[in-house]
């Protein structure tokens, strides 16, 4: 936490996620953004030294005890605010905190923050993303190959199914190809290609679905972060697969 106040004092903007931490941790932050279950807010401010301000918030209100001298303020915040003490109490703190001055004081510091000053123009960007499309695609083509190489669980499972496959379907169908005497065995020839291909293809299906699922989620966060579009990741992912083909 060091750290993390020295890069405050430096004038930058730091968001943590806490859960009942220390007393030190806790009055290390200046602000407190605290939610109750289903994302409602019930107290969005300042701390103040000691946390005077979240502990002057709570206890102004009806029935919530007072904290004891040395308790840590994190644990009682937490303690005061459960649902089982929302119905002990009859209150909701989520409408508690919208009728409360502080609600107020946060829309009109919100109103004038979203208020441009005079003489400033909107950010405006030459292109959506940071890299030009072919740097977009080559990454992503390196970022699917070191995902590959890095699960050899995956990889090598497929090149042996691969192998196998290819063995067995080769044996059965040894020397067919000399064979083409009458459309029998065209139709044999051309069967043998149709079951090698739909066989792989649901086996390499059915293998590249859970990758697929662990990769979607690293796709979202970083296309809607703007790193690169969707056209290049699926270059990757398909250029990628074809050493399985």
């Amino acid at each position: 936490m060091r750290t993390v106040r020295n890069t405050v004092d430096t004038g930058r903007t730091v968001v943590c996620t806490i859960h009942q931490p220390s007393i030190d941790i806790f009055e290390s932050f200046d602000e407190l953004f605290l939610m109750k279950r289903g994302g409602q807010e019930i107290y969005v401010g300042p701390l103040g030294h000691r946390s005077c301000h979240l502990i002057k918030y709570f206890e102004s209100m009806f029935g919530v005890s007072k904290i004891q001298d040395g308790y840590n303020p994190a644990t009682w915040m937490l303690e005061v605010t459960t649902s089982a003490q929302e119905m002990m109490l009859g209150v909701d703190f989520a409408d508690l905190y919208k009728r409360s001055d502080l609600y107020r004081r946060n829309k009109v510091l919100i109103s004038e923050l979203n208020a441009p000053r005079p003489g400033t123009k909107d950010l405006h960007f030459d292109s959506q993303y940071a890299q030009p499309f072919w740097t977009q695609c080559m990454a992503c083509l390196w970022k699917q190959h070191w995902s590959y190489w890095r699960n050899p669980a995956y990889t090598a499972i497929r090149f042996l199914f691969t192998i196998f496959v290819a063995l067995a379907i080769g044996t059965m169908f040894w020397d067919l190809g000399t064979k083409l005497g009458n459309n029998q065995d065209l139709f044999n020839a051309v069967g043998s290609m149709y079951a090698v291909v739909l066989f792989l293809g649901f086996q390499n299906t059915a293998s590249v679905l859970p990758v697929v699922a662990v990769e979607r989620t690293v796709f979202y966060r970083e296309r809607a972060a703007g790193m690169y579009s969707a056209f290049p990741y699926a270059f990757g992912q398909v250029s990628r697969e074809f050493s399985f083909l």
